[in-house]
């Protein structure tokens, strides 16, 4: 072989390992996302996992498979990213330590990002509870390593051998961080709270009616779609409301009693219906305002999550003004 053909080998192999992590990227930014909480951190630990890969391909031997390898580095960068940025909260879940510390939140993540197109109904299922808003709320209380042990076994399916090859424990270690961290979770009993089929023909009307209430500013219909124990909240403000009536007022007083008018688009986050509100600017357009991430169940609106962060609208594919 000369030279030149040796450098066109290696040139189609390079080329062929590219393109097969490439194709992991898509599980690997919802694995990220999960593991962190957040958008662009989720992002970067995905591009700094492919460019580790790369960087180490000459090494891979073939003797797990590329999934497992790129898994091995996806989690090694997101344990470090865990200890770096600590946890990603919601509003609910602040405790009396939290005080006065500055807090980076929980972001939403589109449903593109993390729900495969491909899934049969019920993978599909799993992967929709996995990334609820509670359900990642709930892992950000998890030590880093429980969180990674949780996802591999309980969303991802691995066997608890391949996670202990993983994580450089024993299948015992992977077993005791297991038990620990649904021990956890059980904690936060609204991670399987009257969970439903979002696509449910009522629960979509349910999410209509919603929408039709919010955008004509009518306090009383919206009252009458919440959940008795309806719980609402608004970061990066602190405060947050449970119940029909605490969030009937801040509705009345706030939301709609010095702005409007509102425009409504309908999306998708976290395997969740999601409303993109527009309000009236100075300039009489409807501008980017939040982006509410919803629980509807058969007796109700049981969350509205309001991430007041129109940076979010980009993300979503969604413009910063009608």
């Amino acid at each position: 072989m000369t030279v030149l053909e040796g450098a066109t080998s290696r040139l189609l192999t390079d080329r062929d390992f590219a393109q097969r992590t490439d194709a992991y990227r898509p599980e690997l930014l919802g694995y990220a996302y999960r593991m962190l909480g957040g958008l662009h951190d989720a992002e970067d630990a995905v591009q700094e996992t492919l460019l580790r890969a790369w960087q180490a391909r000459a090494q891979f031997a073939g003797r797990s498979s590329l999934r497992t390898w790129l898994y091995r580095i996806a989690t090694n960068v997101c344990l470090r990213a865990v200890e770096r940025s600590g946890r990603r909260p919601l509003p609910s879940g602040l405790g009396p330590s939290d005080l006065g510390e500055e807090t980076t939140w929980l972001q939403p993540v589109p449903d593109v990002w993390v729900l495969p197109a491909d899934a049969d109904p019920a993978a599909l299922a799993v992967a929709r509870s996995s990334v609820r808003l509670a359900f990642v709320a709930a892992l950000q209380h998890l030590p880093a390593r429980q969180r990674a042990a949780l996802l591999l076994r309980d969303v991802f399916a691995w066997p608890a051998a391949d996670v202990a090859e993983l994580l450089g424990v024993s299948v015992a270690a992977v077993t005791s961080a297991l038990q620990r961290a649904r021990a956890q979770l059980t904690r936060f009993p609204s991670i399987e709270d009257d969970l439903q089929d979002p696509t449910d023909p009522d629960l979509r009307a349910l999410v209509e009616q919603y929408a039709t209430a919010f955008e004509n500013a009518d306090v009383d219909a919206l009252v009458r779609l919440l959940r008795h124990d309806v719980v609402w909240e608004m970061p990066p403000l602190r405060q947050w409301f449970v119940g029909r009536e605490p969030v009937g007022r801040f509705l009345a007083t706030t939301v709609f009693g010095v702005a409007g008018p509102w425009k409504i688009v309908a999306t998708t986050a976290n395997g969740r219906p999601a409303l993109a509100t527009y309000l009236a600017g100075p300039d009489g357009r409807p501008h980017a305002h939040a982006l509410q991430v919803l629980e509807p169940t058969p007796t109700g609106i049981a969350a509205v999550v309001a991430f007041l962060d129109p940076a979010l609208f980009e993300v979503f594919g969604l413009p910063a003004s009608r």
